[in-house]
């Protein structure tokens, strides 16, 4: 014969528990740097994009096993390259985007002039300088979301009623 359970006592959570933990912004320096724009945060790639009015301008990413990009991502394209390594020679393309060149460049964080780097480009960003900055591109649905849409009796029915 089994054991009758045993009533186990419900203990009162605090709410403080159930709230999820948000972590730490990464190179918090870069973002105080530009405050008085008002920049938006998101999350992005488990980074955090960085946006100023309607432009994404930086992502801040400080990852513990891939290292690698760790730093300041600018948002910037491959014309501005010349003349933004001019002024930031660590500056690189980013490894983990799988290109050789890219248009988003980074900052590394573990470059000596790190920190100085990353202020002078919040100093560009502040003089809305326009090697720095991107409008970021419309979303486009998922092939498999598309196809499907496609292929819907809804979607077939409609375009009959219309052509009548």
């Amino acid at each position: 014969m089994s054991n009758p359970r045993r009533a186990i006592p419900l203990l009162l959570l605090d709410h403080t528990l159930l709230a999820k933990r948000r972590n730490a912004v990464p190179h918090q320096f870069a973002l105080d740097a530009i405050a008085s724009l008002s920049p938006a945060t998101r999350p992005m790639f488990g980074c955090l994009a960085v946006y100023v009015a309607d432009k994404i301008v930086l992502i801040l990413r400080d990852k513990r096993d891939e290292t690698a990009d760790n730093g300041v991502w600018l948002a910037t394209t491959e014309e501005h390259h010349g003349s933004l390594r001019s002024e930031f020679p660590n500056m690189r393309s980013i490894r983990v985007l799988g290109k050789s060149v890219t248009g988003w460049q980074v900052l590394p964080a573990d470059a000596p002039d790190f920190e100085e780097a990353a202020l002078r480009a919040c100093e560009l960003i502040l003089a809305k300088d326009c090697r720095i900055g991107k409008m970021p591109g419309t979303r486009r649905p998922s092939r498999s979301g598309a196809t499907k849409a496609a292929e819907s009796p809804q979607r077939e029915s409609l375009a009959k009623r219309r052509a009548k």
